[in-house]
């Protein structure tokens, strides 16, 4: 898999791609938090047909890696209020189906470990 810089929205969008999959069930609301995520950060009309296709090819024991990378990038291009942003909907993302597993807190514990001595 090829490995370049993502712009802060769309390794925002992987990550919750990421978070979604991890526990390899994809609830209708985990989908609606996705779309608001979507909606918000993009504010004009975008293809996501790429960046969907490079998820469904990455081989799962390369998830963490990527999801960990996806976290840089999008630190390198974001404010503190956009990564709290995020994180929230990650939290919204992960309790959409009222169960959190040890996967999806695992990768949530990433991306706070990653951002914790930033939040205010």
């Amino acid at each position: 898999m090829p490995s370049y810089r993502r712009n802060k929205t769309i390794a925002g969008y992987h990550m919750l791609m990421l978070l979604s999959a991890v526990d390899f069930r994809f609830h209708i609301e985990e989908e609606k938090i996705i779309r608001e995520y979507i909606f918000q950060e993009f504010p004009f009309q975008v293809n996501l047909d790429n960046e969907i296709d490079f998820i469904a090819k990455l081989p799962h024991d390369e998830w963490h890696s990527h999801f960990l990378k996806c976290i840089d990038d999008f630190h390198e291009d974001s404010t503190n209020e956009e990564r709290n942003s995020l994180l929230k909907f990650a939290l919204y993302l992960t309790k959409a189906d009222d169960v959190i597993t040890e996967e999806e807190n695992f990768y949530l514990q990433s991306m706070f470990e990653a951002w914790d001595h930033e939040r205010e």
